[in-house]
């Protein structure tokens, strides 16, 4: 079945084609237009199933996003460096022909670690906050408002979109600020809460011109004292960037404690959000 975000990627297409001129004003008006229209859709759904609890799980459980980053492990753990470069591309922008098995690890768990926040993390605090404003649909419609946003961006807000990007990328960056910070420390507390992890996340957090995007990767790095960052090729073109985390180079068994890591911090955080729509 066709995931839901496909159907918003052609909307965003769409209207993007539509706008004849791709400045502010009409990369802002795409925004209005496709949060309002996926928030109606969601609450449509809602109000037909009768706002059932099964149909609020299910939807929700459609915007979370987890990546399918194992199969990748096992291509190395094969190694099969051509189907792990071929599972790699699909998760990553970068370019993956040319990679060792080393820098698809390290690709791989940097992946890892940024889709915690805006694929996991992100999705479930928007499902806890909505939830505290409205029992019956609150909790559905933010978390597609928050999806929507997300792949707006994903879409859209890249550089050379220019100003007509601005308001998606902006909206991305405010509605990822407050749970990239939490879900940095939900890693930490998922790693055993070590002093030098915390530290080294406190230190290089901020090491991206996004203003979330460090979060993760810095919290995983500290966690697993993994190198990760250093820059990358994108279209031929190599891309130069800070590094990040702790001192080890990433090989492939790391990515399985990548994944060990994730499924950790998002329990302990449902655990957390569940005992505060209990108790607030």
């Amino acid at each position: 079945m066709p995931h839901p975000v496909i159907f918003i990627g052609r909307a965003i297409l769409f209207l993007q084609h539509k706008f004849k001129n791709h400045n502010f004003k009409n990369g802002l008006a795409l925004c209005v237009i496709i949060i309002f229209f996926t928030s109606a859709i969601t609450y449509l759904i809602l109000y037909v199933f009768k706002f059932h609890a099964i149909a609020q799980i299910v939807i929700i459980y459609f915007a979370l996003a987890w990546q399918e980053t194992i199969k990748i492990f096992y291509s190395l753990a094969n190694n099969d460096l051509i189907q792990a470069r071929k599972f790699l591309s699909y998760v990553v922008g970068r370019d993956t022909e040319n990679l060792n098995a080393n820098e698809i690890s390290r690709a791989t768990i940097e992946t890892i670690a940024e889709n915690s926040i805006d694929g996991v993390i992100s999705v479930i605090f928007y499902a806890w906050l909505g939830y505290l404003l409205n029992q019956n649909f609150g909790a559905c419609v933010l978390v597609w408002i928050f999806k929507t946003a997300s792949t707006m961006d994903s879409m859209i807000g890249y550089e050379h979109f220019g100003k007509f990007g601005t308001p998606a990328a902006k909206l991305d960056d405010v509605l990822n600020f407050i749970p990239a910070r939490i879900g940095g420390l939900i890693i930490i507390l998922a790693g055993g809460f070590k002093i030098c992890a915390l530290k080294i996340f406190l230190r290089d957090r901020l090491k991206h011109k996004s203003p979330n995007s460090a979060h993760g990767e810095s919290a995983f790095g500290g966690v697993l004292n993994l190198k990760l960052g250093g820059g990358a090729f994108y279209d031929k073109i190599f891309e130069e960037r800070e590094f990040i985390g702790g001192e080890n180079f990433a090989r492939p068994l790391d990515i399985i404690r990548a994944i060990n890591l994730l499924d950790r911090a998002c329990a302990i955080f449902c655990v957390i959000v569940m005992i505060g729509a209990e108790y607030l």
